[in-house]
C-alpha cells in the first residue's frame, strides 16, 4: 500500500481531541455517571488522552475503561487463525446506568462499535451508549453514527485510512492509503 495523503498531523489530532472533549462534556452536562471506554487497541489511547483533556479543565477524573470486542465480531468464523488472541477488557466500575462513551480510532461499517455494543451489554446496562471517533470514512453497512468526529474523510472502498498514535507508534498522523 502507498500513502496517498496526510489528512491529520499531530496538531490537528490534538486539536481534535480537545474539541471532542469539550462536546462530550458539554453534551453530558458534566461528567458525572460518565466512563470512557476505548475499544482495542488505539481507541483505549484515545480514550485516555480524552479523559487526560477532561480532567484538565473539569477538574476531577473521569472513569475509563478497556473493550476487547474479539469475541463478538461477527467475522471470527471468517478469519484464517481459527484461534483468535482475546486481551480481555477492563471496565473498573459498574457501568449500569451510567453514560458510557465507546471511543475507536475509525468508524467505517459499523461492525466493529456494533460488536462493541454487545460487549457492553453484556458487562452491565449503560443508560446511555455514546460514540466517539478519530476519523469517520463513511461506507457503513450497519445503522450506526457517531455522537463525536473529529473529522470526516469521505474516501473510497480501495482507499484505507490509517490512524498512527505515538503510543504504539512513530507518531501521531492520520493517512489514506490505496
Amino acid at each position: 500500500m502507498t500513502e496517498k495523503a496526510v489528512v491529520l498531523d499531530e496538531q490537528m489530532v490534538r486539536r481534535a481531541l480537545t474539541r471532542i472533549s469539550h462536546e462530550i462534556v458539554e453534551r453530558n452536562k458534566g461528567i458525572e455517571e460518565l466512563v470512557l471506554v476505548g475499544i482495542k487497541t488505539r481507541g483505549i489511547f484515545l480514550a485516555k488522552r480524552l479523559a487526560q483533556r477532561i480532567e484538565q479543565f473539569e477538574g476531577k477524573a473521569v472513569a475509563i475503561g478497556e473493550l476487547d470486542i474479539t469475541l463478538y465480531r461477527d467475522d471470527l468464523t471468517l478469519q484464517q487463525d481459527n484461534d483468535p488472541l482475546v486481551k480481555g477488557s477492563d471496565i473498573p466500575s459498574d457501568i449500569t446506568n451510567k453514560k458510557v462513551v465507546l471511543v475507536d480510532d475509525v468508524l467505517y461499517t459499523g461492525r466493529t462499535v456494533r460488536a462493541a455494543m454487545d460487549a457492553l451489554m453484556d458487562i452491565g446496562r449503560p443508560s446511555q451508549i455514546q460514540l466517539a471517533v478519530l476519523v469517520d470514512r463513511g461506507h457503513r453497512e450497519l445503522p450506526i453514527r457517531a455522537d463525536y468526529v473529529g473529522k470526516n474523510i469521505p474516501t473510497s472502498s480501495e482507499e484505507r485510512i490509517v490512524v498512527a498514535l505515538s503510543e504504539v507508534d512513530i507518531e501521531d498522523k492520520v493517512s489514506i492509503y490505496y
